[in-house]
């Protein structure tokens, strides 16, 4: 995910900045620097886990208890 596509994914939810760092678990400073690429001059780059979360609520999954099964495409349970 490029900081392009980041801040392209806050806006396509209407998020500003600090909505998504909440959506997000992180800091308004972490959104900046990730639709920026940059932090002190140094590339930074968006964790896996941070793009995995962008794709659940971009999917309306806005919360995982750990516990609830999501079916699979054979329609079979997936723990």
């Amino acid at each position: 995910m490029t900081p392009e596509q980041f801040r392209d994914w806050r806006r396509s939810l209407g998020l500003k900045q600090k909505d998504a760092a909440d959506q997000l678990g992180l800091k308004k400073r972490m959104i900046q620097y990730y639709e920026k690429g940059k932090r002190d001059g140094r590339p930074v780059e968006i964790p896996k886990s941070i793009r995995l979360a962008c794709y659940a609520l971009s999917s309306g999954i806005d919360d995982f208890d750990g516990k609830t099964a999501l079916p699979d495409t054979q329609g079979e349970t997936t723990s």
